[in-house]
């Protein structure tokens, strides 16, 4: 009886053992590109914590996105940072704790439908009251500077990181939760509507590349200053030529997802590059160093979104259940004394 008493105990905790093992998986790609959001909205709260945050020159950084945008978007942008001026403190303590909130939220698997829900909505609104529609109806709008805006991507990615699989196969993670064709439309557009930007009249110009460079270098590190200066000298009086190369690879690029797997790889890769460089050298990094920075702008995003669309041959197939608790326990009295 002894014997028969322990072996039990032995298979309960044998079972047990393996019934825990079975029901942690180490995360999906799709889960880690989650994680990934997390982090930058995390990183997004604690810039928000900035005592530059919490004076009246953050309610004049926004009133400083609506010069250029038509009445009916500039009229509110001016109005939401004369309200921040008046109420800075309380205001962006609340905006500073709803985005360490979502980040929470994300990273927490139980609430992460919710919270990537909650980030849409709230990336639209700072998309339109806090960076003017990332100036894309301005004659500023440059890819180089960050357009379409660091914020509306935070969105495009929680559409295409949703916790849902539309069909048992995918070619790549964004594809799961929209459907690939949805996706690739979704590329396509975000990377044509960059090559447009990159051939605005402001941007062919001359010195236009030239003198957007070297003004983000302003306030920053020295190390950083002197790489975007060396970066503007290149692009000096060479602003038609710069802007048309970009535009050609840029276009390169939203015609990669359809094509076949190793030239779509070839081309998130040089999404991938791209991006690294218009961070550093057209956005400053964001100007998170400067101190004035509130996100990390678009590089690290674009980046992120080009994960997404990395090709893979595996299926978005379900996980194996855990066998159920009842059958460890039949095995276990089924098993001789």
């Amino acid at each position: 009886m002894a014997d028969l008493a322990i072996g039990n105990a032995g298979a309960w905790r044998d079972g047990g053992a393996a019934t825990a093992q079975d029901t942690w998986h180490s995360p999906d790609a799709r889960r880690v590109l989650q994680l990934g959001l997390a982090a930058v909205w995390l990183l997004d709260g604690v810039l928000q914590y900035q005592s530059f945050m919490f004076t009246k020159g953050f309610g004049q950084m926004l009133a400083a996105t609506a010069p250029g945008n038509p009445p009916i978007v500039a009229s509110p942008i001016t109005w939401d940072a004369r309200l921040i001026e008046q109420h800075g403190i309380a205001l962006n303590t609340i905006f500073a704790t709803i985005q360490v909130l979502l980040a929470i939220g994300i990273a927490f698997r139980p609430t992460a439908r919710i919270a990537l829900g909650a980030s849409i909505a709230w990336a639209l609104g700072v998309w339109w009251f806090g960076e003017g529609l990332g100036e894309v109806l301005t004659p500023n709008a440059s890819p180089v500077n960050g357009a379409p805006g660091a914020v509306i991507l935070y969105a495009l990615l929680a559409v295409l990181l949703w916790p849902a699989d539309r069909s048992a196969t995918a070619p790549f993670t964004a594809a799961r939760a929209v459907g690939t064709r949805v996706a690739q439309v979704l590329w396509l557009v975000l990377w044509a509507s960059l090559a447009y930007f990159a051939l605005l009249p402001g941007n062919r110009t001359a010195q236009g590349l030239h003198d957007m460079i070297v003004g983000m270098g302003s306030g920053e590190p020295g190390w950083l200053a002197a790489v975007d200066n060396h970066a503007a000298a290149l692009v000096s009086h060479q602003g038609l030529t710069a802007s048309v190369v970009l535009a050609v690879v840029l276009i390169m690029i939203a015609l990669g997802v359809f094509l076949p797997p190793p030239l779509a790889r070839a081309a998130i890769v040089l999404v991938i590059v791209l991006s690294a460089v218009i961070w550093v050298v057209g956005e400053a990094l964001g100007g998170i160093l400067a101190g004035g920075g509130t996100d990390p702008n678009s590089g690290p995003l674009l980046i992120l979104l080009a994960l997404a669309y990395w090709p893979t041959t595996k299926t978005a197939r379900s996980r194996p259940q855990p066998a159920p608790a009842d059958s460890v326990s039949r095995a276990a009295e089924g098993a001789p004394a």
